[in-house]
């Protein structure tokens, strides 16, 4: 059999009917595309085209063919085309169909009538008659129905007048999202009506005249004069959708932003507040994304709060900047700056939802991080605003202002198999007078007596130098460790400390102080293996018994103030740590030997852990005397048990728990539950229970608390069937979701904070109302109902739960969510 010849057999293949070959070849020249040679002896090259562009170019629209075809085809060359049965006209992104076409060629004009279908880069017309110049897509379609590919909506028009290829007006327009049924006297859940609809879907806006929106063919609004909306997800100017609320504190809410799209990177918005409780407050939100640089500024004003007879304002700011490295022989060198200010202590409790939430603690800084080969660095000012609960006569003691903080850090790994590391910083600590002047109570050793000292604002010099040599194999490994820690102080004031030990009298006025500690500490552990099947499941099992050995001397540390330094959380990440402290006023002593055992299950086939089990327990061979104000020394011996487990067999379902077990006392000290089932999208319960011994006796610091949150179909219950709509979509129309979330104290035997809600998909419009109670001190809470209709892909009325329900609820899931848009070929035609 002879070799077939692949440069000729696709021409024969493609080749179309003679009529129609010499039609189209007389297009071709009717709008001037150049002829090309093709060398027929040469092999194929495949070669780029932009005929499968998204978009096409204004530049190549002059250049493209068309293509006509039909059951009978007539005319005169150059001059006129008459098409009858099964007509078809395409160029480009543009496809017409009817039963009958002409094509005036010199006024590139398209007449077609009977069962009229154009398809325009996914957007479909249809309709009666239709007159349209090809090339710049002017004309008109009477009694036309459409469909917009980007959210798709669609609604029907008297007529359709085709400005070019992105803007149209419509004329007794209707517009919905609704997706249409075939059965007569159909009415969409939500409609649009308007005189006149502009679109243009190239700035993705619609604009609808003497506009009217009804809802369930019962519900009408008054006409608006202009409303506009969006075609797709894209920012546009303009006002957005008004939003209503009620709250026990601010009373009945009225909000009505305006939103201006300055530039593609850059926006504001402007949102108007009328509370009936309190009055008018003024928002105003610009973001930026600029080439090297970004950020947000938000500004609140409230000139007269009639509920507190003051002006309120609040300010937020983020900022961040990559800088050029070169003129400083850096590496990377990078800047932000977080501004949060509010106007008074009450802020916090009255306005819930800023960006400050209900932070009491707000933070101000500006930092310089830089970076060279193996050092790394910051430059530091930061400053807190510390929001006082005026309920109540206990004052929340703020943190201390670190104005400035240097820091420069060297790490280097495996240098001749050892690891080093310099960590250096300088911090100037200030404080307001409530702290520093405040007396703090030292608990000595038993039988010794407490102490009573200040705390001046200071300046403190802090480094610490580590070198390690790790060991490792398949299954072992041991890490010897080399510590030195080093501080110095230099107080404003002199300490003030009274006490008649000898110990401590000899702090009593000086202005400086320092302390040196070295620490040594040995890890070392074992890594066993074995291939195990549970419950027809292939799984890889491991033990990994660990030995963490760590000493430091003892250095007296308890007359030196306490800046920036607290107790580490009891845990599995911190019981194998040399120090028991964060932050650097504090370096425990420690005598002691850490023992644990870890196993998990891992899939044999995917790698990954269904399982998890862990145990540990601190030997501690000499008593740790170094401690933080009011807290008692740690005696030698047998220290709590740590029992840990993490169980995720199935996708479905997880299961966390941790428990710290005296074994002096019989009891626990800390218990942690959480369970989460997760079933398929949309589906959701978790629940947690957590319990926290007081730290002493009658401290009433403990805790002891039982949370569930949940997002549920509630059409489960009578087994209605999921619906495969696509990512994001939810899981078919007319269904009920379930969410909330509760937090009940049971020590003080009540609910503390509450979300319950219910949620409806009517695929065209979602609906949602959620009840939300959350406290805002020790006897307040604020409490609003939040309703809101959402015309999926046009406008939303009401006031948003979605943030409450995201920021609360753990893994819900907006019914809808962004997808990237649909390209053109998803329609084509």
């Amino acid at each position: 059999m002879p070799t077939p010849d692949l440069t000729r057999a696709p021409r024969r293949r493609c080749r179309p009917p003679l009529p129609l070959a010499v039609l189209s070849l007389a297009l071709l020249h009717a709008h001037g595309a150049s002829a090309q040679t093709f060398d027929l002896a040469g092999p194929l090259i495949l070669k780029r085209t932009p005929q499968l562009q998204e978009t096409v170019p204004p530049a190549l629209r002059g250049d493209q063919s068309s293509f006509v075809s039909g059951e009978r085809i007539s005319g005169q060359p150059d001059l006129q085309t008459e098409v009858t049965g099964d007509a078809q006209l395409r160029r480009g992104d543009m496809v017409i169909n009817a039963e009958k076409l002409s094509y005036e060629h010199p006024a590139d004009l398209a007449k077609a009538t009977g069962h009229v279908r154009v398809n325009q880069a996914g957007n479909e017309y249809s309709g009666p008659d239709l007159e349209l110049k090809v090339e710049s897509f002017e004309g008109f379609f009477n009694n036309v129905r459409y469909r917009f590919l980007a959210t798709g909506g669609h609604g029907d028009a008297q007529r359709i007048d085709f400005v070019d290829q992105s803007r149209s007006v419509a004329r007794e327009a209707t517009y919905t999202t609704c997706r249409r049924e075939d059965y007569p006297g159909w009415v969409p859940a939500w409609m649009l009506s308007a005189t006149t609809l502009h679109t243009d879907t190239e700035e993705n806006v619609g604009v609808a005249e003497n506009a009217q929106l009804s809802f369930m063919g019962i519900i009408s609004t008054p006409p608006f004069p202009s409303l506009s909306f969006p075609l797709n997800s894209n920012r546009k100017t303009g006002l957005l959708p008004p939003t209503l609320g009620i709250d026990n504190v601010n009373g009945f809410e009225i909000v009505q932003p305006w939103y201006w799209n300055l530039a593609p990177n850059r926006d504001i918005t402007l949102t108007p507040t009328f509370m009936s409780k309190r009055g008018l407050n003024l928002s105003t939100d610009f973001r930026y994304l600029e080439q090297g640089y970004n950020g947000e500024a938000r500004v609140d004003y409230m000139p007269d709060d009639t509920l507190r007879d003051r002006e309120r304002w609040g300010i937020w700011t983020s900022h961040a900047q990559i800088f050029d490295p070169k003129p400083l022989g850096l590496d990377s060198l990078r800047g932000t700056l977080n501004i949060n200010r509010v106007s008074d202590d009450d802020y916090w409790r009255d306005f819930a939802r800023t960006p400050s939430l209900t932070t009491r603690l707000l933070a101000n800084d500006g930092t310089l991080n830089w970076a060279k080969g193996d050092w790394t660095g910051q430059a530091r000012a930061l400053y807190y605003q510390t929001l006082q609960d005026t309920t109540t006569t206990s004052k929340l003691v703020p943190p201390y202002n670190r104005m400035p903080q240097v820091t420069a850090d060297y790490n280097k790994y495996d240098w001749n198999g050892f690891d080093i590391t310099l960590n250096n910083d300088f911090t100037r600590f200030d404080s307001n007078p409530l702290l520093q002047y405040q007396k703090y109570q030292y608990v000595a050793a038993p039988n010794q007596p407490s102490v009573l000292l200040t705390q001046p604002n200071a300046e403190r010099v802090y480094s610490q130098a580590s070198i390690s040599r790790p060991f490792l194999t398949p299954g072992t490994f041991v890490v010897p460790k080399l510590l030195l820690n080093a501080r110095a102080y230099s107080f404003d004031d002199p300490l003030s400390v009274r006490s008649d030990a000898q110990a401590y009298q000899k702090m009593n006025g000086v202005s400086s102080a320092n302390v040196t500690v070295p620490t040594f500490s040995l890890d070392g552990g074992l890594v066993f293996e074995r291939d195990t099947n549970f419950f027809g499941r292939a799984l890889v099992q491991t033990l990994e018994p660990r030995a963490f050995y760590v000493y430091t001397p003892y250095r007296d540390q308890s007359a030196i103030p306490v800046y920036d330094t607290a107790a580490n959380d009891f845990n599995f990440a911190t019981v194998y740590t040399e120090n028991a402290y964060s932050g650097n006023d504090r370096i425990a002593d420690n005598n002691l030997l850490t023992l644990g055992v870890t196993s998990r299950l891992i899939d044999a086939d995917t790698g990954e852990e269904a399982a998890r089990f862990g145990i540990a327990q601190r030997l501690r061979f000499s008593d740790q005397r170094v401690q933080l104000p009011t807290v008692p020394t740690v005696e030698k011996g047998v220290g709590d048990v740590l029992m840990g487990a993490q169980i995720n067999w199935t996708p479905k379902w997880s299961l966390d728990t941790t428990i710290q077990y005296n074994p002096d006392t019989h009891t626990s000290t800390r218990n942690t539950l959480g369970l989460r089932y997760s079933p398929g999208p949309y589906r959701s319960i978790t629940a947690a229970y957590r319990y926290q011994a007081d730290s002493t006796p009658g401290a009433g610091d403990g805790n002891k608390s039982f949370d569930i949150g949940w997002q549920w179909p509630l059409n489960d219950l009578w087994g209605t069937k999921d619906e495969n709509v696509g990512l994001g979509r939810g899981l078919g129309g007319g269904r009920w979701y379930a969410v909330g979330r509760l937090n009940y104290s049971l020590v003080d035997r009540k609910m503390t904070d509450g979300i319950v809600g219910l949620e409806y998909d009517g695929c065209c419009y979602i609906g949602r109302i959620v009840l939300e109670r959350l406290t805002t001190g020790q006897v307040t809470a604020n409490t609003r109902i939040m309703f809101q209709i959402e015309f999926v892909g046009f406008t939303s009325v009401g006031t948003s739960p979605l943030r409450t329900l995201q920021t609360n609820i753990p893994r819900y899931t907006p019914l809808r969510q962004p997808v990237p848009g649909p390209s053109r070929y998803t329609n084509y035609d």
